[in-house]
């Protein structure tokens, strides 16, 4: 479904968009423009990969006149960009929604007037049932993207949505922090050692997008079905893969920071099927001037939260195996 396409990655230079250029320029893509801030960054990618096909464009998805243009022509949007710290989020609530609102809606109302064919939201399990700003922020982008399906008029745009947990090993998550902080110190800090959270290697959240790209008819959010670790269980796979005995240091919980997180709530049960590898929620708004979609998919057999505390754990041999798979430059197996 890519071959021939003009694409646009928000956020292209971040781990998600960096990631995405890779695996799409296997395919035969025309173009891949990369719209973000940093310069450095684009520099850096440019270096790094010398592809005729890429394309780059200093903007911020708060700046529409700027969208409008980087759009010309485009097919398909991949809009990863977004301020994502939690604690930064709660200090600076309005910049959180100026980015990941205001610019989500930049993005879907550029990309309509454009009449791009697809437009891909990147969601978080933190966007439900909220606890903090980064996932109000979150929530909104999702109702931004899925309505978007029944404002654009006549044209062929449509938009679905993406929802998973933390990347593994993906800037600012827990496996380089610890790594970097025994590198430096030989003393991690730990908030609470039985917090859980989902687990999703890089390869698997592409992939993800990937399926909902090919299966989504717009307004569907897309959740796969996920393993989720323990911190203790995973602070201790990095500290016996890296061979250290680092002092522990138990640190407050951060601000808006959630013990376990939750991918489906309860209430969302009610519009939610499933594949083999992916719940699927489907919009709640009946809206009689559009036919109601044709399901494809078997009603799901959740009955509570899809919540990290709830769900299958990795066991520590497990993620030590996950770890190493994923090649860190910085773990070597003993």
């Amino acid at each position: 479904m890519f071959e021939g396409k003009k694409i646009l990655i928000t956020g292209g230079t971040g781990s998600l968009g960096l990631a995405l250029v890779k695996k799409l320029l296997k395919f035969k893509v025309d173009v891949i423009r990369i719209y973000s801030r940093d310069e450095l960054k684009q520099v850096m990618m440019r270096s790094n990969i010398p592809d005729k096909r890429l394309r780059f464009l200093i903007g911020d998805v708060r700046d529409k006149e700027r969208l409008q243009r980087a759009l010309k022509g485009i097919d398909i949007i991949f809009h990863t960009a977004a301020l994502k710290h939690v604690p930064v989020a709660e200090y600076n609530p309005f910049e959180f929604i100026k980015t990941n609102v205001y610019g989500t809606q930049n993005v879907v109302d550029a990309g309509i007037d454009n009449d791009v064919e697809l437009i891909i939201g990147i969601g978080t399990d933190k966007a439900v049932s909220p606890l903090n700003t980064y996932g109000a922020t979150k929530l909104l982008m999702e109702k931004i993207m899925v309505s978007a399906n029944y404002y654009k008029g006549d044209g062929r745009t449509k938009s679905v949505c993406v929802r998973y947990g933390n990347v593994l090993g993906s800037r600012g998550s827990i496996v380089p922090v610890l790594h970097d902080q025994i590198m430096k110190n030989n003393e991690i800090t730990i908030t609470d050692s039985n917090m859980t959270r989902f687990n999703i290697t890089m390869d698997q959240a592409i992939d993800l997008v990937f399926r909902a790209a090919k299966e989504g008819k717009g307004g569907e959010i897309f959740v796969p079905k996920l393993k989720a670790y323990k911190v203790e269980d995973i602070k201790n796979a990095i500290v016996e893969i890296m061979d250290k005995k680092p002092l522990i240091k138990k640190i407050d919980v951060r601000p808006g920071e959630k013990y376990d997180e939750i991918l489906i709530s309860k209430g969302e049960i009610r519009n939610t099927y499933e594949s083999s590898k992916d719940y699927i929620i489907y919009n709640e708004v009946k809206d009689p001037l559009f036919e109601k979609p044709k399901i494809p998919y078997k009603k799901s057999k959740l009955k509570e939260d899809y919540s990290s505390a709830k769900t299958d754990k990795f066991t520590k041999e497990e993620l030590k195996t996950l770890i190493l798979k994923e090649k860190f430059l910085f773990m070597k197996e003993k």
